[in-house]
């Protein structure tokens, strides 16, 4: 048998949990939320990296889908509400293949009766307007982790990829995360500053998440993880989803990257900007200045690393698809994942290791983080504080 079909075989019965994707926003951008224009139950090759077939090939047996709209957006939370709403029909249309879910054990439902478990994470402390009452409210609709930050700082709390503002979490912001482990919604320290990481760490008791993050060690990019922060994990039990993103996880890529960046906003798009006009741009960049591959080899080296400082018991995988317009030779879109596994078999990884890569330890997080809100919700009631007590 070979390394890659002992992959297949082993996420038969251990799939991917894959903790960041936004197949949401592409609809949003694509088709406006025309879910006919884009039907996922076909293959949307050249339009999409994600599709039920796609799905099913790559293993993928629970998704946090990403309910992210931009930090500029004016007005975010009744955006992120048309993101909830998205991944609400995209379950309604396809309940064959799609189960909603809530807790880990919904997710294990989902995996014995062979669909995908969909959860869904925010991607920005913008979505909740500092505003604890809409953090409960995107609770109470099915948001099950949110991002602190996105590319930018919010007030109480810095992003990697912004200037320093708060130096970490405001008091607010502690709050925030008290109030997420109260509800047992996970905080993901992707996209936030070290220091961020590092008061995130300090306040939370419950375990934490990078839902897609790769180490800065491998490539000395800010929005991956620091070593020190990686040896924290164990102590916190939480998890670092390796990303596939080339810029985050090949250091030829960075400078090429901010380049191509400068390019976008010299056309007049975002740099974020997957829609077809701008992946145009993108592509004619590309051709007139050939981009640095990324492999599977290169995400392999990070879970090598970031296995060796966190541990096996603290990783997983958030791909980041359809939130980013290149992806690594051999990762191209969601059927990809078993050619990670037969890469991290032919270096030594065992069948065990690869099991809680994929599947136990997502399902272990979550699960922790329902038992830290048990007993915090029998002795803590909802906070009621406001940005301006807490942070004059």
């Amino acid at each position: 048998m070979t390394a890659l079909e002992e992959a297949r075989e082993l996420l038969r019965e251990f799939p991917v949990v894959d903790g960041h994707n936004d197949l949401p926003w592409a609809l949003r951008e694509q088709v406006r939320y025309d879910l006919a224009a884009r039907d996922i139950a076909v293959r949307q090759d050249g339009h999409l990296h994600t599709d039920l077939p796609r799905l099913r090939e790559g293993g993928v047996g629970a998704q946090y889908w990403s309910v992210y709209v931009r930090a500029d957006q004016p007005d975010p939370v009744p955006a992120t509400l048309e993101q909830i709403d998205c991944v609400r029909q995209l379950l309604a249309r396809h309940p064959r293949d799609l189960a909603p879910a809530l807790t880990a054990a919904d997710m294990e439902a989902a995996r014995r009766e062979g669909r995908i478990a969909s959860l869904m994470g925010a991607e920005g402390g913008h979505s909740i307007a500092c505003s604890l009452g809409t953090l409960r409210g995107l609770y109470a609709l099915g948001v099950r982790y949110l991002t602190l930050t996105h590319n930018d700082n919010v007030p109480w709390a810095d992003s990697a990829t912004d200037e320093p503002g708060v130096g970490g979490l405001s008091a607010f912001g502690r709050e925030v995360v008290r109030e997420m482990n109260r509800l047992g919604m996970l905080v993901d320290l992707s996209h936030v500053a070290a220091t961020t990481m590092r008061d995130a760490l300090d306040t939370s008791t419950a375990p934490v998440i990078f839902s897609h993050s790769s180490a800065r060690a491998v490539c000395d990019h800010p929005r991956n993880i620091p070593d020190d922060v990686l040896e924290r994990l164990p102590a916190n039990g939480g998890m670092a989803m390796v990303t596939f993103v080339p810029k985050f996880v090949l250091q030829a890529a960075v400078d090429w990257t901010a380049a191509a960046e400068a390019n976008m906003r010299a056309h007049g798009f975002h740099p974020l900007d997957t829609t077809p006009e701008a992946m145009k741009v993108h592509r004619a960049f590309q051709e007139a200045n050939p981009r640095p591959v990324a492999t599977v080899a290169t995400v392999a080296d990070h879970l090598d690393h970031m296995r060796e400082v966190a541990g096996i018991d603290h990783l997983g995988i958030g791909g980041d698809y359809d939130g980013t317009a290149f992806t690594p030779r051999g990762l191209d879109d969601v059927s990809g994942y078993p050619n990670l596994l037969a890469e991290l078999l032919d270096r030594g990884w065992s069948k065990t290791d690869l099991a809680k890569l994929t599947w136990q330890n997502a399902v272990r997080v979550l699960g922790a983080a329902e038992d830290v809100a048990r007993h915090l919700r029998a002795t803590r009631a909802p906070s009621h504080a406001t940005i301006e007590e807490l942070d004059g």
